[in-house]
């Protein structure tokens, strides 16, 4: 029975450890990574945001809504700490700092529009900014999207592996039960058939069998019993053809004695009616010689 649930608790255990292990990996897939893509898809959009307000002015000389680039700044900025805070892969981290340095630069140009005119080349400049910060972005989006392709196959190399080993261990503890079970039964069938033979012996009254079984389980105390048993039955069985004996020997002397009293019974009446035979003979013999 403990054999039984150690193998039923190896496998539970290793398939929860499989299992635990591949849902910490999906979770880390789901949480970490798509939460930077998403970081990195605001960012894009917020810069995108700036630059048509730039493309504005360029073109009709309007000058940017202060409103909405405070709005754009404050996104933009809580974007890129939470960013910061969620750094799951190699060299993300300077990314992600690099680009928080060129969008201060990019919105302090943005400020001195704003506060002022500007020369035609700064404009050029900005929108060189503009792509520059956000090539950045859509560089970051795309690493924590590869990140998840290669999350994802590891997860699912990770399942396969789990099911692998699931599976070796389940064939190697079937195969380990089986060969249990099959000696397990040859184990009782042997000590059965032992039992049975003796039960047949005790039945044929054949008193001298006896029982030996190597252990200390329940068929070790059965043979101890079996034997007490036996050896009780063929002390009495002994003791009563002994006593049989005496008592047969004792009513055979009994009636021989009897038979003999009447044999000298007999024996004597015969001789009595001998002797009186005889003398009666004598009397005709002398009562002719007188005559």
């Amino acid at each position: 029975m403990i054999f039984f649930f150690t193998i039923i608790a190896g496998i539970s255990i290793l398939s929860a450890y499989q299992l635990n292990s591949l849902s910490k990996k999906t979770d880390a897939i789901l949480k970490d990574n798509n939460f930077s893509i998403i970081m990195a898809r605001d960012m894009a959009e917020g810069l995108t945001i700036l630059n048509q307000e730039i493309i504005r002015y360029s073109f009709n000389n309007i000058y940017p809504d202060a409103t909405i680039i405070a709005n754009t700044k404050a996104k933009f900025e809580k974007s890129i700490q939470l960013e910061k805070n969620n750094i799951t892969e190699a060299g993300e981290d300077k990314l992600a700092s690099e680009i928080e340095i060129g969008f201060k630069e990019y919105l302090k140009n943005i400020n001195t529009l704003i506060n002022g005119s500007i020369p035609a080349e700064n404009l050029n400049f900005m929108l060189t900014q503009f792509h520059s910060l956000y090539q950045q972005t859509m560089l970051l989006s795309q690493m924590n999207e590869q990140a998840i392709v290669r999350k994802s196959d590891d997860a699912k190399n990770s399942a396969r592996k789990g099911l692998t080993d699931v599976t070796i261990l389940g064939t190697i503890c079937f195969i380990i039960t089986l060969s249990f079970t099959f000696n397990f039964a040859s184990y009782f069938n042997e000590r059965f058939t032992k039992l049975y033979n003796g039960i047949k012996e005790i039945g044929a009254k054949n008193y001298d069998q006896r029982l030996y079984f190597e252990g200390e389980d329940e068929f070790y105390d059965i043979s101890l019993v079996f034997n007490e048993m036996a050896q009780n039955l063929n002390e009495n069985t002994k003791s009563s053809k002994v006593n049989f004996q005496e008592e047969f020997e004792r009513e055979i002397s009994l009636n021989q004695i009897q038979e003999l009293k009447r044999i000298l019974e007999q024996m004597q009446g015969v001789e009595e009616r001998a002797v009186d035979l005889i003398a009666k003979l004598e009397n005709k013999e002398n009562k002719n010689g007188l005559t």
